[in-house]
């Protein structure tokens, strides 16, 4: 299984570091401070490290710390329950009991549970967000994936290479920056393959946008919310998310839109019966 390239643990505890809001942290001269963000020694000082200690967990020379070291260090950092559950799969590498393999296999009742969904796009990704299974409302919707070459079908690929896509997305630059920090949080988790590291050196070779977005070191979770598309064809679109994890199929996710209104809904079956 390969690794995220370079000192991830060390550089995502400096982006967090480097990017903490100060304010209420009754700091010494944190008032008259002009960038935001802690001192390593302040971070050590609040998790009750030495700063040689943190200084070298950092720069990667300080080995793999303990269970407890990693809840001080997320405390000192006010890290999020994503954040911090990305730093201690950095630090232990602890994945699934049953990692996902690069091209997992496509169960045939999929296609009926995507069948199920006749106004709501809806598609399967794997770990590489490749997708691998879509239904005729994702497809007129969303994108033609059917025209598209199967390696050319990758959630990714479309949001920063292709034009269509990134016009579709009426609030493109957050749903991009989700997407990449949801991405890199699934690496983490199910074990970035040679398939998806290749796909990041691509990105970042490719894209200064995805560049720009991988650097921050930002991790989420796309969970639910409401998407607002301009569709060429059936006009301003407002659908609700959903992503779901798919039992016995690790790292597969099922991603649901429904209509968000009646309106939505009377445009996706114009689309469809057009």
């Amino acid at each position: 299984m390969a690794t995220l390239p370079g000192n991830s643990l060390g550089a995502f505890l400096r982006s967090r570091r480097e990017r903490l809001d100060t304010a209420g942290l009754d700091l010494p001269g944190s008032a008259r401070r002009r960038t935001p963000g802690l001192r390593r020694e302040e971070v050590a000082q609040r998790a009750g490290l030495s700063v040689e200690w943190y200084t070298r967990l950092e720069q990667g020379r300080g080995g793999a710390p303990s269970a407890q070291v990693i809840d001080s260090v997320a405390d000192a950092l006010l890290l999020s329950p994503a954040e911090r559950e990305h730093v201690f799969l950095l630090a232990h590498g602890r994945r699934p009991a049953a990692p996902a393999t690069a091209e997992p296999g496509l169960d045939p009742r999929f296609s009926r549970v995507l069948s199920g969904f006749p106004y709501g796009p809806a598609y399967i990704k794997t770990p590489a967000w490749d997708i691998i299974a879509w239904n005729r409302a994702a497809q007129l919707v969303l994108s033609d994936y059917a025209t598209l070459p199967p390696g050319e079908r990758n959630v990714l690929r479309l949001l920063f290479f292709d034009t269509a896509a990134r016009t579709l997305l009426t609030r493109w630059e957050d749903e991009a920056g989700l997407a990449v920090s949801t991405f890199r949080r699934e690496l983490t988790r199910w074990g970035a393959t040679e398939q998806a590291t290749r796909l990041v050196e691509e990105l970042r070779n490719r894209s200064a946008d995805f560049a720009r977005m991988w650097e921050a070191h930002d991790v989420g979770t796309l969970g639910e919310g409401v998407k607002h598309l301009a569709h060429p064809v059936a006009g301003h679109l407002a659908l609700w998310y959903s992503s779901f994890a798919i039992d016995d199929e690790p790292g597969l996710g099922l991603v649901l839109y429904t209509p968000d209104t009646d309106a939505d809904l009377s445009r996706i079956r114009r689309l469809l019966d057009g």
